[in-house]
């Protein structure tokens, strides 16, 4: 029988369905020729303030500006200490390093690999400035535990919720507990734009409205600056985009949960393989489904070599980034996040997988677990 290929990600298969939706809404802006902060944008905060559960949402450029913009108005700046974990995307760190603040690292738990909440309170100094937790692979952190220390010592929290969206934490959505919440809608992600874009949510008017005008070159009225912002606007097309698929979100991530059910059934009991922990209390999006195995970089080549899709999220942990030097990062100062980043390998898991697509992914890794 001819083996079947399996991408990492089908974006042509989710947007199929929905490819009139789509452009209908595009024209719709062509034709308004309003391109910058239009009423797309309008439209879709507001949707987006219903469906994660807050006060305020607020459309920008992409994920990364979104953690910017929510230390921005903060006021994190030079020599200040933002603590959060070193195993998670580049824009985690590189936000911290733009403002010529320091990220103070804490090691992962190693069953979530989200950051290990019982390690922060000793990290805190008197120029912590912030604390970041990352809800890694669509799995929000232990926010109950972050947060009272956070209280305790009167710091803001800024989830960067860059893979959560629609992820839940004890009946609370991502990026409604924190101070800011931070959203990436690349176009991987379960509600993924047609290119880059993010949103900062928030509880606080008045951070809500600061990061609005740090979004236009800290300009408020147009012209007047009483703040040093950046140009970080969501535009038109990507929020009708946007709009068009939040209704779809819900059932994307659900189709996801069960292709994980799937996967963990059939690598249960399989040797050598760990499934990904989901807390009980949690409710993830698996933006990524990740197993932890030995061989990882021979499993890898194994699969490419079927034409079966995988990822490694992430090869490097940032404290040993070399653009990161300055931090004085060291092989061994995190050994959870070092071990996660040799073992952990992604396996295909979006939402139009069929079945006979996941059974070759599952013979696939059998295969090559059983020569070992």
């Amino acid at each position: 029988m001819e083996r079947m290929s399996v991408p990492l990600l089908d974006l042509s298969a989710q947007y199929d369905p929905i490819r009139s939706a789509v452009a209908k809404a595009i024209d719709a802006v062509l034709d308004d020729q309003q391109f910058i902060l239009g009423p797309p944008v309008e439209r879709f905060e507001k949707e987006a303030v219903l469906a994660c559960e807050v006060a305020h949402a607020i459309g920008v450029a992409s994920g990364s500006d979104a953690l910017l913009l929510a230390l921005m108005a903060l006021g994190v700046g030079p020599g200040d200490e933002v603590i959060t974990t070193p195993y998670t995307f580049f824009a985690t760190g590189g936000s911290i390093a733009r403002l010529s603040a320091k990220a103070v690292f804490v090691d992962i738990d190693p069953a979530t690999y989200n950051i290990a909440p019982d390690k922060i309170e000793e990290k805190i100094t008197p120029r912590t400035k912030a604390i970041m937790p990352v809800h890694l692979f669509g799995q929000c952190a232990d926010m109950d535990t972050i947060l009272a220390v956070a209280t305790r010592h009167n710091i803001p929290v800024v989830e960067d919720a860059a893979q959560a969206i629609g992820a839940i934490y004890k009946g609370r959505q991502a990026g409604s507990m924190g101070t800011f919440g931070c959203f990436s809608f690349f176009p991987s992600k379960n509600l993924g734009a047609a290119g880059d874009a993010g949103m900062v949510t928030t509880q606080d008017s008045t951070l809500a409205e600061k990061v609005r005008i740090l979004r236009v070159h800290g300009s408020k009225p147009k012209y007047y600056h009483h703040f040093l912002g950046i140009n970080s606007r969501l535009d038109s097309i990507q929020a009708a985009i946007l709009s068009v698929k939040l209704p779809y979100l819900a059932e994307w991530s659900r189709l996801r949960a069960e292709n994980a059910r799937f996967y963990n059934e059939q690598f249960s009991g399989m040797k050598h393989v760990v499934t990904p922990y989901i807390e009980p209390h949690n409710q993830s999006i698996y933006n990524q489904y990740v197993l932890r195995v030995p061989h990882r970089d021979a499993l890898m080549a194994h699969l490419r070599k079927r034409g079966i899709g995988c990822e490694i999220y992430y090869p490097v942990p940032l404290h040993v980034q070399p653009c990161f030097s300055d931090w004085k990062g060291k092989d061994g100062d995190f050994p959870e996040s070092e071990k996660a980043a040799l073992e952990t390998i992604a396996l295909p898991i979006y939402s139009e997988l069929t079945k006979g697509q996941k059974i070759e992914v599952v013979e696939a890794v059998r295969n090559f677990l059983s020569s070992i």
